[in-house]
């Protein structure tokens, strides 16, 4: 019985043998050079249609701008930013759908036919369509724009770029954060309305706080007209005891977003200066607080 087994054995060496023998490799090699050429064309065909299409895209979106389609910038940017997003993923499919045919994967049956695989593909893909569907909202009811200041959850910063699968933020320290679209749920929008900051001058029981109000009328009266970013004129609130026991006195500004602490220093500073030369006691310098 070894014999024969051993016979069996070597009646196949020898017939996979004459098979590899027979191969014609230089066919064989043609083949593969001519698919290898194919590739290659089509990879390079790829890259100047997604350059193409992106220097048409954006010079669309530079003349637009002349005419005022859409009149916020910051909106035109977020469209800009999207549309080039989904044109670039565009182009990855058609590539991929090409090379494979090329080198003779059924795309069209396998997508026809893999009933199991489409299945398990989809549920994978679920967390891939709630990030392109919250992404579509987010764009419809204008919660984002790029240039936008925000903070999403624990993340601060400023939108850079807003496509379908995520939202991207660069902090003030300059870090760039991924956020899928589904995790973002509460977005506090820090661009689209005029901001308030308070001014608050730290004082003592012995400031005599009609004097404190005057200097304080007196800045306002100088330092206004020359501060375009300044929304309202300053509302002055009095003495404040903070939560934690400190004694101030108050100003209310109200400011273009993003330019409340620039401005609110700059009305703290002559404050400061203008108390100083009047010998009026204060605890010390102040503070200012975001609202």
């Amino acid at each position: 019985m070894i014999t024969g087994v051993a016979s069996f054995t070597s009646k196949q060496m020898e017939q996979l043998k004459k098979a590899f023998t027979n191969l014609s490799w230089h066919e064989i090699s043609q083949q593969l050079l001519s698919k290898f050429l194919l590739i290659v064309v089509t990879f390079v065909l790829f890259l100047i249609i997604l350059w193409l299409g992106r220097v048409i895209i954006v010079h669309l979106f530079q003349e637009s701008k002349k005419y005022n389609v859409l009149k916020n910038s910051n909106r035109m940017a977020t469209v800009k930013t999207l549309v080039l997003n989904i044109y670039r993923y565009t182009c990855y499919f058609f590539l991929l759908y090409a090379i494979l045919s090329e080198i003779g994967v059924p795309v069209g049956t396998l997508i026809a036919g893999a009933g199991i695989f489409s299945l398990a593909l989809g549920l994978g893909a679920q967390s891939l369509v709630s990030d392109i569907v919250t992404g579509f909202f987010i764009l419809l009811e204008q919660q984002l724009d790029v240039g936008d200041t925000v903070q999403i959850g624990q993340i601060k910063g400023t939108v850079t770029a807003l496509g379908i699968r995520t939202t991207q933020v660069t902090s003030s320290d300059g870090t760039l954060n991924f956020i899928p679209n589904r995790n973002i749920t509460i977005v506090q929008n820090l661009s689209r309305n005029n901001m308030v900051s308070n001014i608050d001058i730290h004082i003592t029981s012995k400031t005599p706080l009609n004097r404190v109000e005057e200097i304080i009328t007196q800045v306002n009266k100088k330092l206004v007209p020359q501060i375009k970013a300044l929304q309202l004129k300053p509302v002055i609130v009095g003495p404040v005891v903070t939560p934690d026991g400190t004694l101030v006195f108050r100003v209310t500004i109200t400011a273009v977003s993003g330019k409340q602490s620039t401005v609110a220093s700059r009305f703290l500073a002559a404050y400061l200066k203008e108390l100083r030369t009047n010998n009026i006691p204060i605890a010390w310098e102040g503070m200012t607080n975001e609202h």
